[in-house]
């Protein structure tokens, strides 16, 4: 899924921790697919997430050297309203125990850091640790498929652990245009919601937008996302 005051301080630290990103999972999802980037090459996801107070733009390149083992390295800028700004970083490892295929599933294992270097006020000021099994179920031949995600994360900064979560599938309407759904949480908050659509520009680039909220809280914890993902077949 990172340093905002106030309470979407709380959305901003999950979508870091149970995602990684929207590094784990293709854009613009927060729950994470069991699938990674292809064998020799890279790919960038870039978004920016627009709160009624504040702003955040993320950039989150990913590799995949040697075919079942994928790194993630990025950051992101929080722009706070009342606030000064602030930055995360993201480091993540991801494997696969077994590939999704069509009409079949697929499993793996994801586990990373997020770090907040810089001395702002904020409930994820010291960063945080996270793994997190990511399941996804291909169904109807391909046309949709579900994702599930169990795991753990670590909150430095109040000593706490907590069990995380997400649901989501993406259902495909034709060749360019795939339709988004999801709800996400952790053991502590109320869960979170994000619905939209992803759209193929060309066979590398593809753009999305989401509307988000988390359930029975005020409008500072609603967003409009707004995405870029760079997909190249093959860099060596």
């Amino acid at each position: 899924m990172r340093c905002i005051a106030g309470a979407a301080a709380a959305a901003w630290l999950l979508a870091a921790a149970v995602c990684a990103s929207d590094a784990r999972a293709a854009r613009p999802f927060v729950t994470d697919d069991a699938r990674l980037t292809t064998a020799g090459s890279c790919q960038v996801e870039s978004w920016s997430r627009i709160y009624p107070s504040s702003r955040e733009v993320w950039a989150l390149p990913a590799c995949n050297p040697g075919g079942n083992f994928e790194v993630t390295a990025g950051g992101g800028l929080a722009r706070p309203d009342a606030t000064s700004s602030s930055s995360d970083y993201i480091l993540q490892g991801k494997t696969l125990f077994r590939s999704l295929a069509p009409g079949g599933w697929g499993m793996g294992l994801a586990f990373g850091r997020v770090l907040h270097p810089e001395v702002n006020p904020g409930p994820n000021l010291l960063g945080n640790t996270y793994a997190y099994v990511p399941v996804s179920i291909s169904l109807l031949d391909d046309r949709l498929i579900t994702h599930v995600n169990f795991g753990w994360l670590k909150d430095r900064a109040t000593r706490e652990d907590r069990a995380t979560w997400g649901v989501g599938a993406e259902l495909r309407l034709d060749e360019r245009w795939l339709g988004i759904a999801e709800v996400f949480g952790d053991s502590r908050n109320k869960p979170y919601t994000q619905f939209g659509t992803r759209f193929s520009l060309l066979s590398d680039f593809q753009i999305d937008a989401t509307l988000g909220a988390q359930f029975g809280a005020s409008g500072v914890n609603r967003w409009l996302s707004l995405g870029l993902r760079y997909i190249p077949d093959k860099f060596w």
